[in-house]
């Protein structure tokens, strides 16, 4: 795969979060409509028509962009074209579906630019709740223009997967076990705003879900990957993942010494719940 050409990543950072606040203004304006209209898809999972049309504001907007770069979104179909590109936008229209249809607000929208496997631009929107996420490759991350930092709270609060709560819990038992976030790129964005201090990703979570908020994390200081400790990489041939976990990097160690344990012979034994 050839590396592709430089582009200035400060105006298109600034570019990216005009487009997605427009993206979060959009299925605003449909929150708690009784008229919305809404089904299933595979997997028993929520759509509705504001995932669609967020979806396809957003691929005119960020096509028109960056034109070089493939497609990867969890409402459009995947074209395999992707595999062969060094530069990629991955979205997820609203990331929290879930909560969108029970009117609740932690919902957002998420979009990552990636190259060659990793996010160098990110952003994440939650226009009733949290504002917006915003980072760049090298240039740090901010939340509604302010800049961010992991927090150090003792003791920890902890989102995430009940089960893996319970889990850690075995070894931290004074955690804060912190109600759900339905938007899984929300929660994680949420460690690098200080907000929470460890949050978890149960296995088969997406690409969509995590690509925004783990430059987020990182620029802001914290730390997000698997619970061995290894980085994740993004636009495989499934672009599903196993389970993560996101924390400050003064935390990074001491978690992972007690979530690599949790990988019996390299077999996950949490799953989605």
């Amino acid at each position: 795969m050839r590396a592709p050409e430089p582009i200035a990543r400060a105006p298109l950072r600034d570019a990216l979060a005009g487009i997605v606040r427009e993206a979060g203004a959009l299925a605003a304006s449909k929150f708690r409509d009784t008229d919305l209209k809404s089904w299933t898809k595979h997997g028993n999972s929520p759509v509705t028509e504001s995932d669609i049309a967020v979806d396809k504001l957003l691929r005119a907007r960020l096509t028109n962009l960056v034109p070089d770069a493939a497609w990867l979104s969890e409402e459009s179909e995947d074209d395999r074209a992707r595999l062969d590109a060094s530069r990629l936008w991955i979205v997820d229209p609203i990331d929290g579906t879930r909560a969108y249809v029970g009117g609740l607000p932690d919902w957002s929208v998420s979009v990552a630019l990636v190259e060659n496997g990793r996010p160098v631009l990110g952003c994440i929107y939650a226009p009733m709740d949290d504002g917006l996420y915003l980072a760049a490759d090298g240039e740090g991350a901010t939340r509604d223009g302010i800049a961010i930092a992991p927090g150090g709270e003792a003791p920890p609060r902890v989102a995430g997967p009940k089960p893996m709560i319970a889990e850690l819990e075995k070894s931290i038992p004074d955690l804060i076990a912190v109600p759900k976030v339905h938007s899984l790129a929300l929660r994680l964005a949420r460690v690098a705003a200080g907000r929470l201090d460890v949050a978890f990703a149960s296995s088969n979570s997406h690409d969509w879900d995590l690509a925004a908020a783990d430059l987020i994390v990182h620029e802001a200081g914290g730390w997000l990957g698997t619970l061995d400790g290894k980085l994740t990489t993004y636009n495989s041939d499934e672009a599903r993942h196993n389970a993560l976990i996101a924390t400050s990097r003064t935390r990074r160690d001491s978690l992972i010494a007690i979530t690599n344990g949790w990988l019996p012979q390299g077999a996950l034994k949490y799953s989605l719940t």
